[in-house]
């Protein structure tokens, strides 16, 4: 009896045999990219801090420092993904590494918030030539059984970052001024492209698709006017005033024309027919809500454990590790439950317990016992895990090898914008609900202070700072509105989680029989063809 010949291998060998090595350097660019937010968020109260401690940042330009970044970021990813395919990814990724550390080293030395806005978002640009990269060269390099493996390896290593980013801020804030956050990234660059130049071999689409000017404009500037608007919606503590209107109604009528650009045009920078697969929809649907509600809930849990419960940033970085550490545990062991309960179930129960996790946020308040917020965070690190590395899967295997770039550039413009909208919504929710929360105790201020005293907590605990015995009360208060605008907030994110798990729900397969999962990739393909 003849056994059956072992599947044809399409990776070179002397690729083959060091394909774990090169995952261990994609996963340190990647680790830079993600790490670099991780740290930010801790860092994010002493920045707000007047000058000489931080920059005397408020709360919507802290926003902007973190969506500078990330929508520039998301603008950007789908033409660096075609870049890469088009010059060869390993030239793009080594690329995107020189200019994100050259971004971090002026983030590190900004002499204001507009600055730092700025050097932001240079940030983000080399970002977006780093992340679709990091897949697309990974898709190249291991054969299709052992691509699921990586994928979750790979996805561990946002967890990784995410563990390693608070701790590491908190460190570097104990002993060092608030730059060295964004100066660390430098030697983490340097390291990276040396093992990129040694390691990672290039490789390039045979047929890859023309640039698209038209929709990276569209793109990027609906989403900045979108965002605008919601920031300053939230700043204001009133959606319905002109401007806030004119820039979120302006931003969804930039965004409808890019979409109605992309369906007529031959080369589109994000190819709408893949949506009409509806598993491929829902997958990306999924990933962008996990992130909506990392995001936003690392922006307004920082204030809980700092302002709130006193914690230091070393300390805030050490009761984040364990929303990390499950990410690290379950995203590679995630491939199992897929294939033994399928990707409905297994996504399902994983944005349902993140759902959860967030409405427990609710019940915190300024004395709940801190095991009770560790177990909410590493309940809630074991739901995103259980989502991200099964749907990137899905999004990775839907588009044949050739088009990894554009596939992993679609996934992470999708998780970069909801970041984005994350901050800038949940954010927004936040300042809302604090302003008005606030605004009665604040009667007693000089009119020039209260506007700004009422923008967040750190405002108004700087105001009662320098009023001495006189500014306790305002103190207390500022407390309690926090803690009710962090509930109210928290109950929105788990309302937003809820959304997505009907969606994978009603949309992703559920468990395929081995034999029948080259015929549905197939089916995959065709539907988005």
């Amino acid at each position: 009896m003849t056994s059956p010949a072992a599947p044809a291998r399409r990776v070179p060998e002397a690729v083959h045999r060091r394909r774990w090595a090169i995952l261990g350097v994609l996963m340190l660019s990647l680790l830079i990219v993600v790490l670099d937010n991780s740290i930010l968020n801790v860092a994010i109260k002493t920045i707000s801090t007047p000058a000489p401690t931080g920059l005397g940042a408020t709360q919507s330009q802290l926003e902007w420092a973190i969506n500078a970044y990330t929508l520039v970021f998301a603008g950007l990813l789908f033409t660096a993904g075609l870049l890469g395919d088009r010059l060869g990814r390993k030239k793009v990724l080594v690329g995107g590494l020189v200019v994100f550390g050259l971004g971090s080293a002026l983030a590190a030395f900004s002499g204001s918030p507009a600055e730092l806005i700025g050097f932001r978002a240079v940030m983000g640009l080399g970002a977006a030539f780093v992340m679709p990269a990091t897949l697309a060269v990974l898709m190249n390099v291991f054969e299709r059984d052992e691509q699921p493996k990586a994928i979750g390896i790979w996805a561990g290593g946002v967890g990784l970052a995410i563990a390693i980013g608070p701790i590491t801020g908190g460190l570097l804030l104990d002993h060092f001024w608030w730059g060295s956050v964004f100066l660390i990234n430098v030697p983490i660059v340097v390291l990276a492209v040396a093992l990129m130049l040694w390691l990672v071999p290039d490789s390039r689409d045979p047929k890859p698709g023309r640039i698209d000017p038209v929709g990276v404009v569209l793109s990027v500037a609906g989403l900045v006017l979108l965002v605008y608007g919601i920031i300053k919606g939230g700043q204001l503590a009133d959606f319905t005033d002109p401007a806030v209107l004119a820039s979120i109604g302006g931003g969804l009528a930039v965004l409808a024309a890019f979409v109605v650009v992309e369906k007529r045009s031959d080369h589109p920078s994000i190819d709408i027919a893949y949506f009409r697969n509806r598993v491929f929809s829902a997958a990306i649907v999924a990933i962008a809500l996990v992130f909506f509600a990392l995001m936003g809930v690392t922006f307004f849990a920082v204030f809980y454990t700092q302002s709130v419960r006193g914690y230091s940033p070393l300390e805030t970085g050490l009761l984040m590790l364990p929303l990390a550490a499950a990410q690290m545990i379950f995203a590679p062991r995630a491939r199992l439950l897929v294939d033994r309960f399928g990707n409905k179930a297994t996504t399902t129960a994983g944005l349902v317990v993140l759902a959860a996790m967030l409405a427990a946020f609710a019940t915190l308040d300024g004395d709940t016992p801190i095991w009770v917020l560790e177990v909410v965070f590493f309940l809630m690190g074991a739901g995103m895990a259980h989502v991200m590395t099964p749907v990137s899967v899905v999004i990775m295997q839907a588009l044949p090898r050739e088009k990894a770039g554009s596939a992993s550039a679609l996934s992470n413009t999708f998780r970069q914008v909801g970041g984005a909208l994350g901050i800038a919504v949940l954010g927004s929710v936040l300042s809302t609900a604090y302003r008005n929360g606030i605004e009665d105790k604040l009667g007693l201020l000089p009119p020039g202070v209260r506007h700004a005293a009422g923008e967040s907590i750190e405002a108004t605990l700087a105001v009662a700072d320098r009023l001495g015995a006189r500014g306790e009360p305002l103190a207390a208060a500022a407390d309690d509105a926090f803690l009710h605008a962090m509930h109210v907030t928290a109950l929105w994110g788990a309302g937003v989680a809820m959304v997505g798990a009907v969606v994978v729900a009603v949309f992703l397969p559920g468990r395929t029989p081995a034999s029948e999962g080259d015929r549905e990739e197939q089916e995959m393909v065709s539907a988005a063809d």
